[in-house]
């Protein structure tokens, strides 16, 4: 399928890549002309503007927007409704808020045109390991691009099949899923980024007591020197607790036992503060997940080992680099 990707930072460049790889065509189309440049010496057909980016694209059009959530990504879609016809299709596969989806989906929808919110994970790391996709929209669109979503998937993978899958064979094998309509895709990717805080944060205070163990401040027999990064690789093997970021944790003890490169001012992005306020709404207790909002709150005023390594997960698995100013 060809489709136009418009935003190619981090992640809409190498999803553009796997998508190429994967024999899709991909019309590339950004502010940055160097980027749209370098994406067409890998095969990408350039596009001057969103207007240039839609004309070399065939009916029914699909535009992938991966520009920054908010204003940035309200004013792509707005002048999309305004190019696009019906039964075109604009993917929102950018961090926004589900809630401002299921408008822009009602506003799009008076003109025919059909609107796809994709939560989407994999960071940096997804042109290689592939991108979890979890898809709101109408049936007939998400058919229609069933094929983009599989390549950008990791599929099954080495990883074991559940137990009594073989009775339930569904697209969430492959690592992507139909959620449900509109907004439906960018609730669950909410809901998975706010698990992603508490995650985070259970490891990040995990760490630092076994780091305060050296303390000398305690009795002697009760002090403790600790390898951080001997001890993130053996519950890497076997253990319970282990999971892709401590991985990343691993990784970035490894490098760096004790951080020094971080500050610990750690931000937050948004999905975390929409989880606590849907949590709110619906009356669910979220106590880990509002603590560890809240922790990350903290950071910007009192760094702590915690929040160094908090750091140094976010920079592993998204690239993500800490703010140079602290407010």
């Amino acid at each position: 399928m060809k489709l136009a990707m418009v935003g190619l930072g981090k992640m809409g460049a190498n999803m553009s890549r796997r998508l190429m790889r994967g024999g899709h065509g991909i019309v590339a189309c950004d502010v940055s002309r160097e980027s749209v440049e370098a994406l067409a010496r890998e095969g990408a057909e350039p596009s001057t503007s969103l207007a240039d980016a839609v004309k070399k694209l065939s009916s029914p059009r699909a535009v992938w927007v991966m520009v920054p959530a908010g204003e940035a990504t309200e004013r792509v879609v707005s002048e999309l409704g305004g190019l696009l016809s019906s039964g075109d299709v604009v993917i929102d596969g950018g961090n926004s808020f589900f809630k401002d989806d299921v408008r822009r989906a009602r506003e799009l929808a008076k003109q025919g045109i059909r609107y796809v919110d994709v939560g989407t994970s994999g960071g940096v790391w997804g042109l290689e390991r592939g991108y979890c996709l979890m898809v709101g929209g109408e049936t007939q669109a998400i058919e229609l691009l069933a094929g983009v979503f599989r390549t950008l998937a990791p599929g099954r993978g080495a990883i074991p099949r559940t137990n009594g899958r073989e009775k339930k064979a569904t697209t969430a094998e492959e690592g992507w899923i139909h959620c449900g309509p509109p907004g439906a895709g960018h609730f669950v990717k909410m809901i998975h980024n706010g698990i992603e805080y508490g995650m985070m944060q259970a490891y990040a205070e995990g760490f630092d007591i076994l780091k305060s163990a050296a303390n000398p401040a305690l009795p002697e027999n009760q002090r403790f020197r600790f390898d951080l990064a001997e001890i993130a690789e053996v519950w890497r093997r076997g253990s319970v607790v282990s999971s892709w970021l401590l991985d990343l944790s691993a990784q970035a003890l490894l490098e760096s036992p004790d951080l020094a490169e971080f500050t610990g001012h750690v931000q937050d992005s948004g999905e975390g503060r929409w989880t606590i306020q849907t949590a709110i709404e619906e009356a669910v207790p979220a106590d880990v997940l509002s603590a560890a909002l809240y922790a990350r709150f903290r950071s910007r005023a009192d760094h702590t080992f915690a929040e160094k390594l908090l750091s140094a997960m976010r920079k592993q698995f998204g690239g993500h680099v800490e703010a140079k100013t602290v407010r």
